[in-house]
């Protein structure tokens, strides 16, 4: 499989969080010749695999949605109102060019620094960005209308030493590390468990997918795979430790089990694959910290690949730490898991 086409392809696609339909049917396609696949109720992508007779099932949740706008109102002079639909800092917004799920684009509109009076020097609230498609009132709403999604325009780009930037790199680079880990998988013999890869729908607002997964699949133990922060000007404390092409991360935190946790980071040692830590003293942020409380409790654990530049148009990853994440993924998988004594 080809790491980078298989993420930048999930990255050009659709996909904010409650609308994640076109992500889905791209995860789909890889997906398909490794599992038996369904797309539920909510949105959220299940496949499943290994042995279905298997009284141990494994969760492995990445989630499928990212972060955007939805329409909220049209101007009497054509300019489209948003809000956010997820974690969207404005700052990243001046002069971005947004686009839509039926391949509009449109510029957020922006003061040029000519008519600045120094009034206008920090970021525009989301209450008063407004969107410039170039068309007016009556033009516009024969293709834009309230309640449409918009995501970031951005191209995926190829960067030197394996690294790559791309809007909704959070958490695509997460569904990958899945998709490549059922591909590692297919066809092996020896594994002794029924594996539910979930790539969940709605993780940037509420979390629904993860939820209601993991509450349908009674699993025994989930690892959940999302990014985290990496290293870059300006980051201090423990992030500034972490680094591109050093590895995944392994959580420790309460809401987790110190078993799995304990276990993936012997498991790393032993296979040589590199990794690195991330303590956490709370919740992790993460789907881990839903699938864990579900039903009567799930034996749950977080892996992130590290990332520059969350939540913005050029988010930065290593595809090196994409692979070893997948591949301490399986390792787990076919040593039985932590809890095979």
């Amino acid at each position: 499989m080809d790491l980078k086409k298989l993420i930048f392809d999930l990255c050009r696609a659709q996909g904010v969080s409650g609308s994640e339909r076109c992500a889905a049917e791209v995860a789909k396609a890889y997906l398909k010749p490794f599992a038996d696949i369904h797309i539920d109720r909510n949105g959220s992508l299940i496949a499943i695999l290994g042995d279905s007779n298997s009284k141990r099932t494994v969760l492995l949740d990445a989630h499928l949605d990212r972060i955007g706008f939805i329409v909220t109102d049209i101007d009497d002079d054509g300019f489209v109102k948003v809000d956010k639909c997820g974690g969207i800092d404005p700052r990243t917004l001046q002069d971005a060019v947004l686009i839509s799920e039926s391949g509009i684009k449109g510029t957020v509109c922006c003061l040029p620094p000519h008519l600045n009076d120094g009034k206008e020097n920090k970021a525009t609230p989301i209450t008063k960005i407004r969107v410039d498609f170039g068309m007016g009132a009556d033009e516009i709403k024969r293709y834009i209308r309230p309640g449409d999604m918009l995501t970031f325009a951005a191209e995926p780009a190829e960067l030197l030493n394996g690294r790559i930037a791309s809007a909704a790199l959070d958490n695509r680079c997460g569904v990958a590390a899945l998709i490549r880990a059922a591909e590692l998988l297919s066809g092996r013999e020896g594994v002794g468990c029924k594996i539910a890869v979930v790539l969940s729908s709605q993780e940037e607002t509420f979390g629904t997918g993860a939820k209601t997964s993991a509450y349908k699949l009674c699993a025994d133990e989930a690892i959940a795979v999302d990014v985290s922060f990496a290293s870059q000007p300006d980051v201090s404390g423990q992030y500034s430790k972490i680094e591109l092409e050093k590895g995944p991360m392994i959580a420790i935190a309460p809401v987790l089990s110190r078993e799995m946790s304990d276990y993936l980071i012997q498991l790393a040692k032993d296979k040589e694959i590199p990794y690195q830590l991330e303590p956490i003293g709370g919740r992790t942020g993460t789907n881990g910290d839903s699938i864990s409380v579900s039903r009567g409790g799930v034996r749950t654990a977080v892996i992130s690949i590290p990332q520059r530049y969350m939540h913005t148009p050029s988010e930065v990853i290593a595809l090196c730490d994409v692979e070893n994440t997948a591949r301490l993924i399986v390792e787990y998988i076919m040593s039985g898991g932590a809890f095979n004594g």
